[in-house]
């Protein structure tokens, strides 16, 4: 990798630098880096590049991609800042125009609203597991009052948990999270492989059916690397009041 890579930060807000010059043959291991990044669930994700050139324009075209899922899941904004030139004139340029640009950390940094509401499980890969993520997600609603959620999101945090208990067999987090548009539920666990896409659904009402019955009670799902595994998410819409 031509391009240096540095993380610091955690929860509230990750900061990934980028130093050297990025180019075409970076922009894979780049791009899944920062989903790894993005797997950490932050507040925010901010990207400094002001150590960074590029030698391929289009290479640029990672960060599209990053802010892109951010906006799917976590929900997350992705923040850039300390662009120099001629990389920001490239940022700025109609291409990436659309892309957050700030001059500078602390500039990023207003731009970070406050912490979302947040509950965390660790769960043993044990057949009790399902069950009890079916009660994390029902308290969830019910403390953030929204009972209308609680037959979908019940649903899919004991899918989603059910896929590690049946394939993964390792230690796993279920986070659920509120965000302005979506509830959000993940499951985090330490297999980098992709989840298991099961066959037609079976008579079983509450195991056996997976990620067929997420895509079809989720608005939106998928997965991710994280840096010690995967994360398996899904989001639904919250009531307009």
């Amino acid at each position: 990798m031509a391009i240096g890579y540095e993380v610091t930060g955690a929860s509230s807000e990750m900061t990934v630098r980028l130093s050297g010059t990025l180019g075409l043959t970076d922009v894979s291991d780049v791009h899944t880096r920062l989903l790894k990044a993005l797997a950490e669930q932050p507040e925010a994700l901010l990207i400094d590049v002001s150590a960074m050139a590029v030698d391929q324009p289009l290479a640029l075209a990672v960060f599209t991609a990053a802010n892109r899922q951010a906006a799917r899941w976590p929900g997350i904004p992705v923040l850039i800042y300390g662009a120099q030139p001629p990389v920001h004139d490239l940022l700025t340029g109609p291409a990436y125009h659309r892309l957050p640009l700030f001059a500078d950390l602390d500039a990023a940094r207003r731009q970070i609203g406050g912490s979302v509401p947040a509950l965390a499980e660790e769960l043993l890969p044990v057949t009790g597991a399902p069950r009890h993520a079916r009660d994390v997600a029902t308290d969830a609603c019910l403390r953030w009052d929204l009972p209308g959620l609680i037959a979908p999101a019940s649903l899919i945090a004991n899918e989603l948990v059910s896929n590690v208990v049946d394939h993964a067999h390792t230690m796993m987090t279920l986070r659920l999270s509120l965000r302005p548009r979506y509830l959000n539920i993940a499951v985090r666990d330490g297999s980098p492989a992709e989840p298991i896409r099961p066959g037609p659904a079976g008579a079983d009402l509450k195991r056996g059916r997976g990620l067929l019955l997420v895509d079809a009670s989720a608005h939106a799902w998928g997965w991710m690397p994280s840096a010690d595994g995967k994360v398996v998410w899904a989001s639904l819409a919250r009531p307009r009041d």
